[in-house]
């Protein structure tokens, strides 16, 4: 099968194309004829830092996580995929997992779900690990109807699905961006769109919650924005962060009695532990996706497998807006 792999880290460059064998089949998995894939940050790092990131699987490497496609043929044991389903899931491209940057993948059935009928395979490959991290983080702290919850990075990868899932969770949704188009974008979605360059967050608290905080905050910047989380945090409210790598003064969050719930959706594919949850995740997902709840918004450049190096640069450039996708 045809595949990109890379040799070593680096820049987009280091891609190349390989053949490799088609992967067999094992009990437990099926064999899927991967239509596309998605580009995610967790990719670029992975790419750029090689083995000086953890979770970066050996070189020579297959990376690519995401996918959308159709099942070729099913494994021992797995009972609710037939041949010609079509699925969606993030199955690889870490530790041991080869990645879906080829023509054909062996996924896990616990990590994959049958594709929302509404969505093409472009947009659908660009929802799992998106979707399942802000529908974790959502779950994980409270979500409710009625609550007034704001997403910091409301135009991202991540921040477009949550400030959606909230919406249709019944939420009072806000969401920051740093422009015009990242704000045309969030309202488009139906969130009110902050400008944090231009409003502090004392000025958007007291605008839209009279000075009392976001019951829940969504942080998909994370970092050094996490102060800005916990100071937009209502007393007793719940933060979502899903970059929480960083040295914090928690004395604000210790006062207002802060929950602090951090999201690394990576867990069960780097552990084998709980799989299912994501198979769970990915089928509520499709659920609201066909209930017109989710729509991922795609980067208007379209990439071929063979332009996955341009795909990565894309998605680092910080130009595009949606999630970018790579066709197989």
């Amino acid at each position: 099968m045809k595949a990109m792999i890379i040799r070593q880290a680096g820049g987009p460059e280091v891609f190349e194309v390989a053949e490799l064998p088609k992967p067999e089949l094992k009990p437990g998995h099926v064999l899927v004829r991967i239509a596309a894939t998605s580009v995610n940050t967790v990719d670029t790092m992975i790419r750029q830092m090689g083995s000086e990131l953890p979770l970066s699987p050996e070189v020579p490497a297959l990376l690519g996580m995401d996918l959308a496609g159709t099942v070729e043929a099913v494994g021992e044991g797995v009972t609710e995929y037939r041949v010609g389903d079509e699925i969606y899931g993030c199955v690889g491209g870490l530790a041991d997992l080869p990645g879906t940057l080829a023509e054909y993948v062996v996924a896990d059935a616990r990590l994959i779900a049958h594709k929302p009928k509404n969505l093409s395979m472009r947009e659908a490959a660009a929802l799992p690990l998106v979707g399942i991290t802000a529908y974790e983080g959502l779950i994980r702290a409270g979500i409710a109807k009625g609550q007034k919850v704001l997403v910091h990075g409301g135009s991202g990868g991540v921040g477009h699905v949550a400030l959606q899932l909230a919406r249709y969770f019944g939420a009072e949704v806000y969401a920051t961006g740093g422009g015009e188009q990242q704000s045309e974008l969030i309202e488009q979605l139906g969130a009110t769109a902050i400008n944090y360059k231009t409003e502090s967050v004392a000025d958007y608290v007291a605008k839209h919650t009279a000075g009392a905080g976001f019951e829940l905050v969504f942080d998909s910047v994370g970092g050094a924005n996490m102060a800005n989380s916990f100071e937009a945090a209502a007393l007793n409210g719940q933060v979502a962060s899903t970059v929480s790598m960083v040295e914090l003064d928690l004395t604000t969050a210790h006062f207002k009695g802060l929950s602090l719930h951090v999201v690394f959706m990576l867990i069960p594919m780097l552990h084998d532990f709980h799989r299912e949850a994501h198979a769970d995740i990915l089928r509520k997902l499709a659920e609201i996706a066909e209930a017109g709840g989710l729509r991922p918004v795609l980067d208007e450049n379209r990439f071929t497998l063979d332009q996955v190096g341009d795909a990565h640069a894309r998605l680092a450039s910080g130009q595009g807006m949606g999630k970018v996708v790579v066709e197989v």
